[in-house]
């Protein structure tokens, strides 16, 4: 049972009735008169051997309101890309499968390279533009939601709560973020939330000062949610970060190009549980390591836009200032924990803490390196300026992929 608590800042839509997802959905079908729905979902072709992409699917092929799912195919080739559109082809509503290591796509990208508008690094941020670019070219949603294909706990009332807030024509929101607690109901997830983000923006108001910014950070309850439904005219100036930053990436252009009036998050979930990333403590490059290193340049570059400064000294301060809010944030944890019968390895938070608070170091020494460095994808009214016709070829691409390797 949610609560009634608001920050003030942006809209918090809770769930305080466990509203039936019939009685959800009888209101997202009238919602679809006016505001047809999409769904994005990002996947690596491993993902469709997991018992959650499986259930996933088959919560999804009950959906009633849906316009439009557009799948954005990762790692694959052409044997597994076939096994893909059988896959996906039990659903029932329109739906299109980016084979996005195709040869099609990959020679538009390599179109796009020549101008300086492709994505730089494989992975779920450039997975996610070209299943934007996709549903812009086609027009058949006016909201899209997008969610993960790794949720083991999914069930269909997830993706109804997300986009109700963006759906509803008597809403103004343009953007909503789903929440949760991140649990698979023996122990807590969600480490690089509670150790990480949320004491580094602690850290970060005490030594730059409060801002606008932080504040808005600090509003969402799970701001590295995947879980996110927007209306279209959001995707056509949005920027996508490329590396691990891309959720904190997403709600910083959002502070930047919409009113906090129009953004809200929305609870999702009574429990939330997925696929968990390794720490990999020894190997910056890979896991919550390199997460974390990613999330902490993305909140400097934002407070560098703004004015401020981080030299080695005040990195170091930050740091500081950061270790000592997260252990005391272990501390509420361990006592959440005790009074839900959740089990809690203190030695494995305190070793995730040190890891992050070496990492925030770290992140500053690659900031104040390449201080030019910008990650993000550019936004598709950019690209269509530059490349008329693209979304055309880019709807061609897909669709021919699926009539030759669908048959």
């Amino acid at each position: 049972m949610g609560d009634f608590h608001q920050n003030g800042n942006i809209a918090t839509l809770h769930n305080l009735s466990d509203r039936p997802v019939e009685e959800l959905e009888r209101d997202l079908i009238e919602f679809s008169r006016h505001r047809p729905m999409g769904l994005v979902v990002p996947s690596l072709y491993s993902e469709l051997a997991t018992p959650a992409l499986d259930n996933i699917v088959r919560e999804l092929s009950r959906v009633p309101y849906l316009n439009e799912i557009v799948v954005g195919l990762d790692r694959a080739d052409e044997k597994e890309y076939r096994h893909a559109l059988e896959f996906f082809g039990r659903l029932p509503q329109h739906h299109r499968v980016l084979w996005n290591d195709g040869p099609r796509l990959r020679a538009l990208d390599s179109k796009l390279a020549e101008k300086g508008l492709s994505p730089t690094e494989p992975g779920k941020g450039r997975n996610v533009w070209f299943c934007y670019g996709y549903t812009l070219s086609t027009g058949r949603a006016s909201t899209v939601a997008l969610h993960d294909a790794d949720i083991k706990t999914y069930k269909r009332d997830l993706l109804a709560r997300l986009i109700y807030p963006v759906a509803n024509p008597g809403f103004s929101y343009d953007f909503s973020k789903g929440f949760y607690a991140r649990s698979d109901g023996t122990t807590m997830g969600g480490r690089v939330t509670r150790l990480l983000v949320t004491p580094l923006i602690l850290a970060l108001r005490v030594v730059c000062g409060r801002s606008d910014y932080l504040d808005f950070l600090h509003s969402f309850r799970y701001p590295l949610a995947g879980e996110f439904a927007l209306r279209r005219n959001v995707i056509d100036d949005l920027r996508i970060p490329t590396d691990w930053g891309l959720e904190i990436g997403v709600l910083s252009e959002m502070h930047r190009n919409h009113s906090n009036k129009r953004i809200c998050q929305v609870d999702i979930a009574d429990s939330y549980d997925h696929k968990h990333q390794d720490l990999s403590a020894d190997d910056q490059t890979r896991g919550l390591s390199r997460m974390s290193i990613d999330i902490a340049k993305a909140m400097y570059r934002k407070l560098a836009i703004q004015g401020e400064t981080f030299s080695v000294n005040r990195v170091r301060t930050i740091k500081a200032t950061y270790y000592r809010t997260a252990l005391d944030f272990i501390e509420l944890f361990e006592a959440d924990a005790a009074i839900n019968g959740l089990s809690f390895d203190r030695h494995a938070e305190e070793e995730a803490v040190e890891l992050f608070a070496a990492n925030v170091v770290e992140a500053g020494h690659l900031f104040r390196e390449n201080p030019m460095d910008t990650p993000f994808i550019p936004p598709w009214n950019r690209v269509i300026a530059a490349v008329p016709g693209v979304l055309e070829e880019l709807r061609e691409a897909v669709e021919d992929d699926m009539a030759e390797f669908g048959s």
